[in-house]
């Protein structure tokens, strides 16, 4: 089989999309029988190179061009096409729009099971819950950093909290820094990632995002507790990361992140609180940190590891292919004469 990835999305930069993208690539090059391409659509000759790669199946990393060069691509070669939805809703006329692309698609994949639920509701039916995951050889504890909080000028006796990723505000990290003030020391906060400026604070320590996996997972695995105040219904790739290093989370309730987390790896509080998010905070440094700890990476190794998580994905495809094999033989028997 020839896969075709289309996305407007650079796979060398960081985020869920070329996170999948990169995962996917490294692991189909191990060796399954799969022959896999990435293209971009903005490229001149990203149209000329199609039909000589001669896919049996195209998948769309984005809703916007990659779509549309992926669905042109299927009706001309006649091979199934896959959309990857990544986003949510929230640009407006997106569920008009998205309903109008993807009922066009063979198959629509989304991270959580919320995101289905929204495209459910607009109109578009039958999305198909496919996580993203980890790399367990990379996310671990054994990643940790000990002389962490000495580097960092911190007390031995510090909780220190992490959040890592945009510094958008739908992420609602002021609520996140407010919490920290309020609940005073021993608290510390490592931020690491980048985007709007962020206001400055004594708890607080900025971190610049770090494109290299492994020192990632190295401060991640030095901190206590991954919190993550913001309820989208984006996947939230940095939880299952930091729960892979062993880290509890505390993070919102009613998000895409909240299907990753159960009693044993961590606390749902309400969204949108100050108070509520110091109330996490404050009760999981009240229960057994260690064991907590064992149950997040056990579940994130044992779950989410892409070599989980590919399997699935390729059996998406084989039964899509199937699927699409028996209806083109069906048609044909139908056009043969009496």
């Amino acid at each position: 089989m020839h896969l075709v990835d289309i996305t407007r999305y650079n796979t060398v930069e960081s985020g869920a999309v070329s996170t999948w993208l990169n995962a996917k690539s490294c692991w189909l090059a191990r060796g399954h029988g799969v022959r896999h391409t990435i293209l971009a659509p903005s490229a001149a000759n990203c149209w000329r190179s199609l039909p000589r790669l001669q896919p049996d199946l195209i998948e769309a990393g984005d809703a916007g061009l990659s779509a549309w060069v992926a669905l042109r691509a299927s009706r001309k070669l006649k091979v199934p096409v896959v959309a990857y939805h990544h986003a949510g809703l929230a640009m407006r006329g997106a569920r008009t729009y998205l309903a109008h692309l993807y009922r066009q698609f063979d198959m629509v994949l989304v991270p959580t099971r919320l995101m289905a639920q929204q495209l459910d509701s607009a109109g578009i039916h039958g999305a198909i819950h496919q996580p993203l995951g980890i790399d367990s050889s990379i996310f671990n504890p054994f990643q940790r950093i000990d002389t962490l909080r000495r580097q960092l000028r911190l007390a031995p006796c510090a909780r220190l909290l992490v959040y890592a990723g945009r510094f958008a505000a739908e992420k609602r990290l002021t609520l996140l820094i407010d919490a920290v003030r309020k609940l005073g020391r021993p608290y510390h906060l490592l931020l690491i990632g980048g985007g709007a400026g962020m206001p400055g604070h004594a708890q607080v320590t900025y971190v610049p995002f770090r494109r290299d996996q492994r020192m990632l997972a190295r401060l991640l695995a030095g901190c206590d507790v991954l919190v993550h105040p913001g309820a989208g219904a984006g996947f939230g790739l940095i939880v299952l990361q930091a729960m892979a290093c062993g880290l509890p989370v505390v993070a919102a309730a009613g998000g895409g992140v909240a299907e990753l987390i159960d009693e044993a790896t961590g606390i749902l509080v309400p969204p949108d609180s100050v108070e509520s998010l110091c109330g996490g905070i404050e009760a999981i440094f009240q229960r057994d940190l260690a064991r907590m700890s064992a149950a997040a990476c056990r579940k994130a190794c044992a779950q989410y590891d892409w070599n989980t998580i590919m399997p699935q994905l390729m059996k998406r495809y084989a039964s899509l292919l199937a699927s699409r094999a028996r209806a083109e033989l069906e048609a044909a028997q139908l056009c043969l004469p009496e």
